[in-house]
């Protein structure tokens, strides 16, 4: 199977999560997230799809709780709308490069700021 057919089944799989979790769920764990990437196995019948939040105070874990319980959901309304030979397994995973880059930012201020110019 080519590999760009999986490129592009991922990208619309990615796509239209994005707007059912945006537009049609009305779970308020889901409502802070982004989705931040999919790939597809090179058969198409797993989807690992990767999210994000952005707000710092948001409980992880309950996000992950809440994708697990509306996967059955989600696999539906893909199966649906891309009208696919098979509708892939959906797996969710963290996307944790917002928290690094924040974490190594917030690091260079730390080092670059703390003891030259700046003063209290």
């Amino acid at each position: 199977m080519s590999t760009d057919r999986a490129r592009r089944v991922a990208k619309q799989v990615l796509h239209e999560i994005s707007i059912i979790v945006e537009l049609e769920m009305k779970d308020p764990r889901l409502s802070p997230l982004t989705f931040t990437d999919a790939r597809m196995s090179p058969d198409l019948r797993t989807a690992r799809i990767w999210f994000s939040c952005l707000d710092p105070q948001h409980n992880r874990d309950a996000s992950e709780q809440a994708l697990r319980r509306a996967g059955g959901y989600l696999r539906r309304e893909i199966g649906r709308r891309l009208r696919l030979r098979y509708v892939p397994d959906l797996r969710f995973e963290y996307d944790d490069s917002a928290d690094r880059a924040d974490r190594i930012a917030r690091l260079l201020n730390g080092t670059g700021g703390g003891t030259h110019g700046g003063g209290r």
